[in-house]
């Protein structure tokens, strides 16, 4: 499972794959890439396919506007038309706009086998362990990660002690003037958390330049280079392909 590949390696992969995305303005490409994103997530991680159809709505709005703007308004690029010239899609115009729909959404499933397959935490002990980032950049990265679920948390205790105040219970999601009212008491409580972040990162030593271990960082196995080695072959195929 793409899971046990070694998070770093999967980086790796995965940006030389969104290069290739971008680079290679043919739709045969886009498809194969959203094709195997969707095979991946479905029948090796066993995601739902609805959930699976669910994440290409919004690179597909995304991908429509690209598309629009092309073929209506004729805002593409020279060398996308002169590529998209022998596509079967009609004009020029419309050609280059369908190549445009396909790579938004061929680079937003790529990422999403990414985010979905890679543990956070996991990634940035990689990161440390093998790419030496810096413990302060590190250790920041953990906290902005308990920070977000804790100002979520944060916010509804505010909304239920404003509810419980005036009697009234609290709407299932907050209108525009109670969100813009929750601004100010979040921002507080963030700047709150840096501070205590920023004293606990000195008291670790953390500006210290000293060696430090890193608990369970993940070790990079020859399961890594035959996944590395087997997706660039794959993909030097479909470039070839396309």
């Amino acid at each position: 499972m793409l899971t046990r590949i070694h998070p770093v390696v999967k980086l790796a992969v995965c940006t030389v794959w969104l290069v290739a995305a971008v680079l290679v303005f043919a739709a045969s490409f886009q498809i194969a890439t959203i094709a195997i994103a969707v095979v991946l997530l479905v029948a090796i991680e066993r995601r739902p396919p609805l959930f699976v159809l669910a994440l290409m709505v919004p690179f597909a709005l995304f991908g429509i506007g690209m598309l629009t703007t092309t073929a209506l308004f004729r805002e593409e690029a020279d060398f996308a038309l002169r590529v998209a010239a022998e596509a079967p899609f009609g004009s020029a115009a419309v050609s280059a706009g369908v190549v445009l729909f396909l790579r938004a959404i061929a680079c937003g499933m790529v990422s999403a086998v990414f985010v979905l397959t890679t543990d956070p935490a996991g990634l940035v002990k990689a990161l440390m362990a093998q790419c030496r980032l810096s413990p302060r950049v590190g250790y920041a990265l953990f906290s902005a990660m308990l920070l977000v679920p804790d100002l979520a948390a944060e916010a509804q205790q505010i909304r239920l002690a404003r509810a419980m105040r005036s009697s009234r219970p609290p709407r299932r999601v907050p209108g525009p003037f109670e969100t813009a009212s929750l601004v100010v008491p979040l921002l507080a409580f963030a700047i709150r958390r840096a501070g205590r972040a920023a004293i606990s990162m000195e008291t670790r030593g953390l500006a210290q330049g000293a060696p430090r271990t890193i608990l369970g960082a993940p070790v990079p196995s020859r399961r890594d280079a035959v996944f590395a080695a087997s997706a660039m072959l794959l993909l030097a195929a479909l470039v070839q392909a396309a």
